[in-house]
């Protein structure tokens, strides 16, 4: 299994190259246009969460074939395989409403599980050409990526990133765009807030990764496909991402469907 840091760092550039390849995919169906399907939890779904699917179950069959994966769509539709400590979680199109709107604030993502917690990950947003991995703490990286057909990753323009400390005048927040609420609001007024910014889909971990914002609190109902690629990303920055009372957020949480408790993540510690 892939337990050390070179195992993590190969399986994670493999990754890289599927995600590129579903991100070819959407941004085809991004620039033809969109045909939108409700599921039954009258969320909505496009061809393109399903074209990217099955490009990245392919691809992770063929890298890593011992290991179960459990997928957005494929969930929806009943399909979670028995899984153990070792897993993929994997959204394929997060920010559905974003790629709808065409603001370009979506992403794919596919992230290892070891142990309930997320320990390598990706997220790719294919329309902003940038691409966040990480694979274990200090190893957390930026890079421009266009998407292709091919999966080419270049070798080249790849930067490691840090989650910072919060400045002493007041936090950065960063929330979602769709889905800020007033218990958000609430919880932040806890907090000296010096600015507010706003982004779609797991966008917002990688922008903390990135040492751009310090803190996103969520209070709405969220999959573990949503947040495990960014919380991966996150952890790798010296970031984290807890539960409201300060307890790590686990995954594998079959007694709950896979949901999550609301959380918060945070950048570096003062």
């Amino acid at each position: 299994m892939t337990s050390s840091i070179a195992d993590k760092a190969a399986l994670t550039d493999e990754l890289r190259r599927i995600a590129v390849q579903a991100g070819a995919a959407i941004m085809d169906h991004y620039h033809a246009g969109v045909e939108v399907i409700r599921k039954e939890d009258n969320s909505p779904v496009t061809a393109a969460d399903h074209d990217a699917e099955a490009i990245i179950l392919a691809g992770l069959r063929r890298v890593a074939p011992e290991i179960p994966v459990v997928s957005e769509e494929a969930a929806a539709s009943g399909h979670i395989p028995e899984f153990g400590p070792h897993f993929f979680l994997v959204d394929p199109l997060d920010g559905t409403k974003e790629f709808i709107g065409k603001n370009g604030e979506f992403t794919v993502n596919i992230a290892l599980i070891e142990n309930r917690l997320p320990v390598a990950g990706v997220v790719y947003a294919p329309a902003k050409e940038r691409m966040f991995f990480g694979f274990g703490s200090g190893n957390a990286f930026e890079q421009r990526v266009a998407a292709n057909h091919d999966g080419s990753v270049p070798g080249d323009e790849v930067r490691r990133i840090a989650a910072r400390r919060p400045a002493a005048d007041g936090l950065v927040v960063i929330a979602s765009r769709t889905h800020r609420d007033q218990k958000t609001d609430e919880y932040l007024n806890l907090y000296k807030v010096k600015e507010f910014l706003a982004a779609g889909s797991s966008l917002k971990f990688c922008i903390i990764a990135a040492g751009e914002a310090d803190l996103y609190p969520r209070h709405g109902r969220t999959m573990e496909w949503d947040t495990a690629a960014g919380h991966a990303v996150l952890a790798a920055a010296g970031g984290t991402v807890t539960q409201l009372d300060g307890t790590p957020l686990i995954y594998g949480k079959v007694e709950r469907g896979l949901d999550n408790p609301f959380f918060v993540a945070r950048g570096a510690s003062a």
